[in-house]
């Protein structure tokens, strides 16, 4: 704990970009949370846009109401 999980579009991302992705996503967790860096996960899941609608309707839009930052789009 915690597991960061993130849902994008597809970016053609290489190993050493998610790496650095997954580090400084992993720093701000330990320093906002003090968490442990040992403790925290990182996901990344490229999703095609055509299938977006379906991360919208199971994880975004029924989570409005605890959502620190919500998307400036509605679908």
């Amino acid at each position: 704990m915690p597991h960061v999980d993130i849902k994008c579009f597809p970016r053609d991302l290489n190993d050493d970009q998610k790496s650095a992705l997954a580090s400084e996503i992993t720093e701000v967790i330990v320093r906002h949370l003090k968490s442990k860096e040992r403790s925290v996960s990182v996901a990344l899941t490229e999703v095609p846009e055509e299938e977006w609608q379906g991360v919208w309707d199971t994880e975004i839009a029924p989570q409005m109401d605890v959502l620190i930052k919500k998307p400036g789009y509605s679908m």
